[in-house]
């Protein structure tokens, strides 16, 4: 009770997710529920628990990702390949808000899982389908993961130099993405369900199309007027001066200066008040159709001074520029401390830790990580399971059948 009762206390006090999903962009989604408040059941396989696990750095054995990506959940081994662990699903969905999975397609309906089977008992239940296809198309039975889609979406033909390589992220962009658009997703199927009184439904989200949605006009470019975006590398090819430069103590700072204010403001700034005036470079499409030149003088104005000089003139001036950091210097900055943008949390493996903390911020209603990801696969399994009214043999009995894993203690011992 005092469990729910902490629970209730946020925004999303009382909403129940059912997590089957594995990685990244599914477990993101619940992540931010359960960031704020939601009670997530996070269900893993009993032998290898979530592969997030096995990604990444350890420190003495402990996965470092998987300490932020299964933040906040509960968590549940069970084997859906099984008969019995098919039943505690369907009996734990018959209660659940929202159940996320991330399976090829066919999977779910393989085992007597899919949403018309589990809405029988459940007609409020908002079910999210994440594959890096979709559910339709001649492609949906293909593997699919967030480095195929950053190459399908177009993102990677359109990120890296001018003459180099298409380029992929060193970090799950399509995956987060996904999440982001997934907790959205959820949010207007909860207000639709729950303010005009309507039934769930099913939310068929691929990790291409959310990647897809965000990479600017270029569908409707391309229509109009043929046109196929290329790379540029740090450069826009919309809008100049835009571009990382290096400064004199070899520090990067990006710019992003391309509407007419602030690019006179940065022309004064760096003493060519002329360049205001010059017809060459006094409206938007001019200082395009001259990007060379301009990226050139403002680059020489940089590479001459340090760091500390460059942030100081151009922010006296009020242009828009910022250092490129790295972690060790967001770590330092007054700024990420200010707004405790990381936040330190005590680990029952690891003692006191940091990782980002929630965003965005409510006034009423902020998020909180209530603990870093557990380590034990099914932590919380017979807890789970107590609550949906199985007794101690029944536990022992699945546990001795490989249905479940779960940690035995002092209360749990049979």
């Amino acid at each position: 009770m005092k469990h729910m009762e902490q629970l209730t206390e946020q925004m999303l006090g009382g909403v129940k997710v059912l997590d089957l999903s594995n990685l990244i962009a599914g477990p993101g989604i619940s992540t931010i529920l359960a960031d704020f408040g939601a009670d997530v059941i996070k269900v893993e396989h009993p032998k290898s628990g979530d592969y997030i696990r096995n990604w990444g750095h350890k420190k003495n054995g402990v996965p470092l990702a998987w300490k932020a990506h299964g933040r906040g959940k509960r968590l549940l081994s069970l084997n859906l390949n099984l008969p019995e662990g098919q039943k505690i699903i369907r009996k734990l969905a018959a209660d659940t808000d929202i159940l996320i999975e991330s399976y090829r397609p066919g999977k779910m309906e393989e085992w007597g899982l899919d949403y018309d089977s589990l809405a029988k008992d459940n007609p409020g239940l908002i079910m999210v389908r994440i594959t890096g296809w979709g559910q339709t198309g001649p492609y949906k039975d293909r593997p699919g993961f967030g480095t195929l889609s950053e190459a399908f979406s177009g993102f990677a033909h359109i990120t890296g130099q001018k003459d180099g390589p298409p380029t992929l992220p060193s970090f799950a962009l399509g995956d987060g993405i996904t999440s982001l658009v997934g907790a959205y997703s959820v949010m207007m199927a909860l207000y639709h369900r729950d303010a005009h009184g309507r039934p769930g439904q099913v939310i068929d989200l691929s990790i291409f199309e959310s990647i897809f949605a965000v990479l600017g006009p270029q569908a409707i470019e391309y229509d109009q007027l043929g046109r196929i975006q290329g790379r540029a590398g740090n450069r826009s090819t919309r809008g100049v001066p835009r571009n990382a430069y290096m400064t004199a103590d070899n520090r990067w700072v990006a710019i992003s200066a391309s509407a007419s204010d602030m690019a006179f403001r940065l022309f004064k700034a760096i003493g060519r008040a002329d360049m205001v005036e010059d017809p060459r470079y006094n409206t938007p499409a001019k200082r395009l159709e001259n990007g060379d030149e301009v990226d050139a003088i403002v680059a020489d104005w940089i590479r001459n001074r340090p760091l500390r000089e460059v942030l100081s003139t151009l922010e006296e001036f009020e242009v828009p520029i910022a250092p490129i950091y790295d972690i060790g210097q967001i770590m330092d900055d007054p700024q990420y401390k200010a707004r405790q943008s990381i936040i330190e949390l005590e680990d029952e493996d690891l003692g006191r830790i940091r990782m980002a903390n929630i965003p965005p911020r409510f006034s009423r209603t902020p998020g909180r990580i209530r603990h870093p990801g557990r380590l034990a696969i099914g932590h919380d399994t017979v807890e789970i399971l107590h609550s949906i009214g199985m007794n101690d043999g029944e536990i022992e009995e699945l546990r001795e059948k490989g249905v479940i894993r779960a940690p035995v203690t002092a209360a749990n011992r049979p």
